[in-house]
Order: structure tokens, then C-alpha cells, then sequence
């Protein structure tokens, strides 16, 4: 009999939904509660069927078991109560078993009904005046279960809305399956056909609570819902296998085997769109993203082609971000942050929380794409910078090569001009002087910047330096963070060069009848000193701003255009860096970051 074998199966199939959700009761709220409540329900129908099973002698133990209807709607209503977190006094939950507990004890002490023959389904417990008192009990419980449902879903927003939604649509499912047996009690005329539906009720209620806990994250709970669909669907082959022309159990067993295999692939690709609907990615999906992302050639360019790739995939805006960890993502929109770890790239969803799980799927396989990408670029870079420096090293050689050269053939033209303008007018020979110093100034800076550099670091107070180089110069002031100690690890030598370097072009940029006005102040930083000298001269003029630290970029009209150069050079030398920033009243400021080191001073 088809409803005999659909029964049978929604028993085995309910308990194992409950020990599912045992095993992953700490992913969702109220989870044991309903669990209890459908090991209630397994119970229920369990004693409905135990008469058919084991003959009209088991009526007692049938009814016995169908009488705990009362306490599994009490389980059903708290489970209400915990999931969609209403805040519902202790009493209401107290009494809501209390009237569970009292109508399941009265069924168990006294008579509830008796077991009556009915077609399609066999013998059936049909309810006395105390059975349907108790009736009531569960029904009254029950409605108050899906009165907070629906409170808490007219609430509700996405993911928590999905999830109420499902659990409500399950319970309306029930109620429409239960309309089975109110065919059967009330003797009507008609197939019980709702009770066929039995065997989805409980998949449909642990899918909806589960799909966003557990089966999104969990590799073995998606297995676990292809392999009861399955099973549902074997327990259907079975059920149909009667109407088959064959009497040999060995050829419908064989129909049965051959059936399960045939679905076995189908059923796993729509349990994967059950939990990812509209998020399926084909290998085909894959191989196109990384075949579009091959072009990026830099970090930018990666994000933006990632961005375009998932935007238009997903229908809606979002923005890639790569770069150190830390990076702040926007607040509206969703997106991907990647960032470089020890293990390579990883890529985290930001802002994905009310996504739906399909599209929350495709971003998080996108992301893979991504890494590897990122991994790649990031690597190209790096040969790029080492290639880039190598380049300026040899080109640092050929030019110290070529300063030492031309450092030293020119002493002697000079010392030959100095001695032929010796008899000149003081005019003359003032002019020379001048043009040979000149010259000198520049060779010596020349070699200077060619040259290889080793670095001596040391523990030493920046802030004193700064104080004993501003005392050299007039109309210096400084801020007040330079009297007290700022400890960096570096070499003052170098750093000395460095300052003096941005005092004299200070100095040179001051006009013909006005002092240029000094200022140098300082910040500390939990990971770095920044330095910021500062001057009201004219100002750096906006052509060579953008090659202000290249070599031979001056903003004086004397100057060698090498200071600024060796001034980068130093810092970057220490593993930071120096900017022109904006700092008003000052027309001019340079920052110097000093980077401090993780070891406290010894």
C-alpha cells in the first residue's frame, strides 16, 4: 500500500532530520527543541501506524504514543519562541508546557479514543471526548507557534526573514498534510492524497533553518540533503515498483538499484541549487574568469576587471579591493577584500550578509579566481621591482663611474682657472671663484649620490639632531614634540646629510631682501617618527613636482638638483620615505617617516 510505505518512510526520515539537527545544534538557535519536536512528530505517527503493523493487539501502546501529541506541540511552540528570539515571558513558556504536560497525562491515564477500520489507510485511532480535549490542547499550542512566526517574520529582515519564511511555509505544509487524516476521521469519500506529501514536511522545515547555518558552510550537511532527497526518492521507486508487469523481486530490485544510480547525479546538482540557488558555477565559468583576469598586469587593473566580472554576474555593484590587510571597505556595498598572508592571497566577503546564499557561492568560487590572479600579479611585481632596481644599480655604477672620472679630471682645468684669473679685477676673479665652487659643489654631489652606500644604524635622539641643525639657522623655530626625545634606529651621519640638504634648500629659497622663515615640528607614531620641515619661501614651482626627488629636478636657481635626490635616497635607505605635503600657513613642506622598529631600545 503506497500511503503504508510513504508513512514508513517520513518515520525514518523524520528521526534522521532530528539527529541532523542534534549534530549541529550549536549552528542553530532552539535546535534540540526541534529536534524534540520532530522526534514528536516520528513518534505521532509511529503509533498511527503500529496497529497496522503489529495487528489491533498493540492498540494501547498505539495510543499511548499518539497521546504525547499535547508535549510535542509544547516543544514545537518554544522551539517558536527561542528561534525567531521574541522576548516572551518565562510564564508564557512555563504554561505553554504546562498545558502540553497536563493534556499528555491525561491521555496516558485515561481512554482517548478507539482504532477503527478505514479504506486506503487500515485501522486508525479515532478520538473520544478525552482525545479530542487533548486535541485542542495541541492545536491551541500549535496556533501559538505560527502566531509568533508570523509576529517575528513581519519583522524580520533578510537572512533571519528567509529562514522564518521557511519554517512558516513548512508548518502550512503540515497543516496541509495533517488534512490527510481529516479525510480519514471524517470517513469522506475521497483518496487521502495530502498524506503523500508527509515525507517533505520535515525536509522542507530542517532545510529552511539549516540552509543558511549549516548546509551554505558545511560540506557534509549538503552530502547529507542530496542523500535524503535520494532516499525520497527511492522510497517513490519502491512504492511504485507493484505496478510494475514483473513479479520477480530480483528484476524490481535491479529496477530499483539501476533508478538511484540514474538519479544519484541529477539529485546531487539540485540539492547544490537547493542550498546555492542561482549560484552555480561551471568549470566553463571558471576558466572564462581566469582567461579574463590574465590580462591585469597591476593590482589596479585586477580590481577593476575583477569588479566588472562579479558586478555583472551577480546583477548587482561590487567592488574588488586588494592590497595589506587593514584596508577599510566601503560601508554600502559589497565587496571583496583581498589581502597577502603566509599561505598566499586570501580574499574575505565584506557586506555580503543579507545576500542571498546562491550569489554569497559565486563570490566566494570568484574569490579563488581572484587569489590566484592576485598571486600572480603580486609576483610579477615583485620581478618587476627587483628588475627595476638591478637597472638602477648598474645605471648607480655607470654614474659613479663616470662622476669619479669626471670629478677627477676636472681639479685641474679648475686650480689652472683659479690661477689664470689671479692678476683679474676683484670682479672677475669673484665671478670665477664663484663658478668654480660651483662646479666643485656639484662633483661632489654627483659622487655622493653615485656612489654605493652602507648604512651604520643606531639608537640615537632625532630630536636633538634636529635642534643642534636648526641652531645653524636663522628664523628656525620648532614645534613643540622636538623637546622631548624621539628615539630612532638610523644613521645619523646620512640623516645629518639629509637635513642639511632641507635647510639649505630652505635657505635658497628665500627672495632677494626676505629671509625664508623655518619651521621643522614632529609627530610620533606607534610605528613611525614623521618629520616636517617646513619654510615660507616661494614655494616649489608646479612643473617639477611630480620629479621632485629625481636627480637634477632643482627648485633653485643655483642649485644642483641632486639635494632632494640624496634626501629620498636616505630615507628610503632607513625603509621610509619623504613627501611634499600640504601644511598651511607654510608654502613649503617636506615629511620625513622615520619607521620605528618593533624591538623596544636597549
Amino acid at each position: 500500500m503506497l500511503i503504508r510505505a510513504v508513512l514508513g518512510f517520513s518515520i525514518i526520515e523524520t528521526l534522521a532530520l532530528a539527529g541532523m539537527l542534534l549534530w549541529w545544534a550549536d549552528r542553530v538557535a532552539g535546535a534540540r527543541l526541534l529536534a524534540a519536536f520532530l522526534s514528536g512528530i516520528a513518534l505521532w505517527m509511529a503509533g498511527n501506524e503500529l496497529p497496522n503493523w503489529l495487528g489491533p493487539g498493540s492498540g494501547d501502546i498505539a495510543m499511548a504514543m499518539i497521546g504525547f501529541s499535547p508535549l510535542t506541540s509544547a516543544f514545537f511552540f518554544h522551539f517558536c519562541v527561542v528561534f525567531c528570539g521574541v522576548r516572551l515571558p518565562r510564564w508564557g513558556v512555563v504554561a505553554a508546557y504546562l498545558l502540553g504536560g497536563s493534556a499528555t497525562l491525561a491521555v496516558q491515564l485515561l481512554t482517548p479514543g478507539a482504532l477503527v477500520w478505514r479504506e486506503h489507510v487500515g485501522l486508525i485511532a479515532i478520538a473520544n471526548t478525552v482525545g479530542m480535549v487533548a486535541s485542542m490542547a495541541w492545536v491551541l499550542l500549535g496556533l501559538g507557534g505560527i502566531a509568533v512566526l508570523l509576529t517575528a517574520l513581519a519583522r524580520a529582515r533578510r537572512p533571519a526573514f528567509n529562514q522564518i519564511a521557511a519554517v512558516t511555509a513548512s508548518c502550512l505544509w503540515g497543516v496541509g498534510c495533517l488534512s490527510g487524516y481529516g479525510i480519514v476521521v471524517l470517513d469522506l469519500p475521497l483518496y487521502p492524497f495530502p498524506l503523500l506529501g508527509m515525507p517533505l514536511y520535515p525536509v522542507i522545515l530542517v532545510y529552511g533553518i539549516l540552509r543558511y547555518g549549516v548546509f551554505v558552510s558545511n560540506a557534509w550537511a549538503r552530502r547529507a540533503l542530496a542523500w535524503a532527497l535520494l532516499l525520497a526518492l527511492g522510497a517513490v521507486v519502491v512504492a511504485l515498483t507493484p505496478l510494475l508487469p514483473i513479479e520477480s523481486r530480483w528484476i524490481g530490485g535491479f529496477v530499483v538499484a539501476i533508478s538511484c544510480i540514474a538519479l544519484n547525479g541529477p539529485v546531487r546538482q539540485f540539492a547544490e541549487r537547493l542550498v546555492y540557488p542561482g549560484g552555480a558555477v561551471s568549470a566553463g565559468d571558471l576558466q572564462v574568469w581566469r582567461q579574463a583576469l590574465q590580462s591585469a598586469d597591476s593590482m589596479a587593473a585586477l580590481e577593476s576587471e575583477a569588479s566588472t566580472l562579479l558586478s555583472r554576474r551577480t546583477g548587482t555593484e561590487v567592488r574588488v579591493l586588494l592590497g595589506a590587510e587593514g584596508v577599510q571597505p566601503p560601508a554600502a556595498a559589497p565587496c571583496l577584500l583581498g589581502a597577502p598572508s603566509s599561505q598566499g592571497w586570501t580574499i574575505t566577503l565584506h557586506g555580503w550578509e543579507a545576500a542571498p546564499p546562491g550569489p554569497r557561492r559565486v563570490a566566494e568560487l570568484f574569490g579563488t579566481v581572484v587569489a590566484d590572479a592576485a598571486e600572480r600579479v603580486a609576483q610579477g611585481e615583485q620581478i618587476a621591482a627587483r628588475e627595476r632596481e638591478r637597472q638602477l644599480q648598474a645605471r648607480l655604477a655607470e654614474l659613479g663611474s663616470l662622476a669619479a672620472t669626471v670629478a677627477h679630471d676636472i681639479r685641474n682645468p679648475l686650480n689652472i682657472i683659479a690661477m689664470a684669473v689671479a692678476t683679474a679685477s676683484p670682479d672677475v676673479r669673484r665671478e670665477v671663484a664663484g663658478q668654480v665652487g660651483r662646479i666643485a659643489h656639484l662633483s661632489s654631489d654627483l659622487l655622493d649620490y653615485a656612489k654605493p652606500w652602507k648604512l651604520v644604524p643606531q639608537r640615537y635622539d632625532l630630536a636633538a639632531q634636529v635642534r643642534a641643525a636648526a641652531g645653524r639657522l636663522p628664523h628656525c623655530t620648532l614645534g613643540a614634540a622636538l623637546q622631548a626625545p624621539l628615539l630612532i634606529d638610523g644613521d645619523s651621519r646620512r640623516v645629518e646629510q639629509a637635513l642639511t640638504n632641507l635647510l639649505e634648500n630652505a635657505r635658497a629659497a628665500s627672495g632677494a631682501d626676505t629671509p625664508v622663515a623655518v619651521h621643522i615640528d614632529a609627530e610620533q607614531r606607534a610605528d613611525a617618527v614623521l618629520l616636517h620641515v617646513c619654510d615660507d619661501g616661494q614655494g616649489v614651482p608646479e612643473e617639477i613636482r611630480h620629479r621632485l626627488f629625481e636627480p637634477f629636478a632643482s627648485r633653485s636657481p643655483g642649485g644642483t638638483g641632486l639635494g632632494l635626490a640624496i634626501v629620498a635616497r636616505t630615507l628610503a635607505a632607513h625603509g621610509g620615505s619623504v613627501a611634499l605635503t600640504q601644511r598651511p600657513p607654510w608654502t613649503t613642506c617636506f615629511t620625513l617617516t622615520f619607521p620605528l622598529k618593533d624591538a623596544n631600545p636597549s
